[in-house]
């Protein structure tokens, strides 16, 4: 793949390549920060040129809580529309993003690395491009097959999982930023979510009605509420949520690889 966008988050917070991009043989020739104007506002980008026998390839990593220069910006004032068009208007050939959710799924323990296979989405807030003419895109399979496909098989291979091993899982979309309460945890498991997180889906929206393949890799930080074994009525913190995120990175360097190579 030529060009890869990245969309970090609490999972994800910077783009610090580690030894794994130098043992699949990449070497990092520059990096060059950015910023791209859109229609909907200015966004941040960290753009670099990689190369492996002979070709180039290049990372574009956005920080989707970009905040001026700090990366706090709530889930719900995050201004998608803008973050999606700078990655089109990088050239993007495939969107890679990078989640922190609470885990909902008796498979998908804290610390497990999945991938989105579809959502639900009922907070009633729209996410598209179209406000001034009535477009219909069909998000039946929200994330590429293809891609998924190839990431499983990374996942399965970097956490020792057999075929049996379930990885594919849905997301429940809450509209955040508070927590949910142990009563919307088990309506939205009877309802069919795995796990929950606050902002990935209007990125999946968004990026089907420009046509580019998107792939959602999820970690799985923490128990939703009200399911921590022996502590029902554990609170969340959003510290200890990101900090565990980001000790299960190397599952997602794996699968960065995976599509760079591709």
């Amino acid at each position: 793949m030529q060009r890869l966008g990245v969309i970090g988050g609490t999972g994800l917070i910077e783009m610090t390549l580690g030894t794994q991009i130098n043992e699949a043989g990449f070497t990092l020739i520059r990096t060059d920060t950015v910023n791209v104007e859109t229609s909907w506002g200015e966004v941040p980008l960290t753009c670099m040129t990689l190369e492996k026998e002979g070709q180039e390839r290049e990372l574009i990593f956005l920080q989707r809580h970009h905040n001026g220069n700090g990366s706090n910006m709530p889930p719900h004032a995050i201004n998608h529309r803008a973050n999606v068009m700078a990655l089109k208007d990088s050239g993007c050939d495939a969107i890679m993003a990078v989640c922190s959710v609470g885990a909902i799924a008796h498979d998908f323990p804290p610390g497990k690395v999945g991938l989105a296979e579809q959502y639900i989405d009922f907070t009633g807030v729209a996410s598209t491009f179209h406000d001034d003419e009535a477009v219909f895109t069909s998000v039946t399979e929200p994330f590429s097959l293809k891609l998924n496909a190839i990431l499983e098989g990374s996942l399965r291979e970097s956490q020792g999982f057999d075929a049996k091993e379930n990885l594919m899982y849905t997301y429940w979309l809450a509209q955040g930023p508070h927590f949910e309460t142990r009563a919307e945890i088990d309506a939205i498991e009877k309802l069919g979510g795995d796990m929950v997180g606050m902002t990935m889906p209007r990125e999946a929206k968004l990026t089907r009605e420009l046509e580019i393949p998107y792939v959602a890799v999820c970690i799985s930080s923490n128990w939703a509420a009200g399911r921590e074994p022996g502590d029902s009525t554990a609170d969340l913190h959003h510290h200890d949520v990101s900090s565990t995120a980001n000790t299960r990175l190397g599952p997602v360097w794996g699968c960065l690889i995976e599509l760079l190579d591709e």
